[in-house]
């Protein structure tokens, strides 16, 4: 009885994966080298891209809701901050800045709060 409910179990988890692995798109390595530079959105935008058409019969960019809401089967939706900048170099040495120099391995200064003063017998 138990083997049953085991192997029931492990079919109903496989049913119920099965559904959502298949709403899942397969990333393609080659999409981003098919799109040109110039046909990318711009940063904060969104662009259908369908499959099949030339870059200059694509859709104009829009807003990211827009196109994933208007997307057609055959097309995929390329988000504008997906696309490293390219044109940019990074810088090659990274050297602490001079007036930055005095603050390494610096500890805070140690902090002695005062005490209470001592309790007149008297009082």
């Amino acid at each position: 009885m138990k083997a049953f409910c085991a192997a029931f179990a492990f079919g109903l988890i496989a049913a119920s994966a099965a559904p959502v692995l298949a709403q899942q798109p397969s990333p393609s390595k080659d999409s981003a080298k098919s799109i040109p530079a110039s046909a990318r959105p711009p940063k904060g935008m969104c662009r259908i891209w369908i499959d099949g058409v030339a870059p200059a019969q694509q859709p104009a960019p829009t807003d990211c809701p827009t196109a994933l809401k208007n997307q057609p089967k055959n097309s995929k939706v390329i988000f504008g901050d997906d696309f490293a900048d390219t044109s940019k170099k990074a810088p090659s040495n990274t050297k602490v800045p001079p007036g930055a120099k005095g603050f390494q391995n610096v500890r805070p200064p140690v902090v002695i709060l005062p005490t209470r003063p001592p309790k007149n017998p008297g009082d």
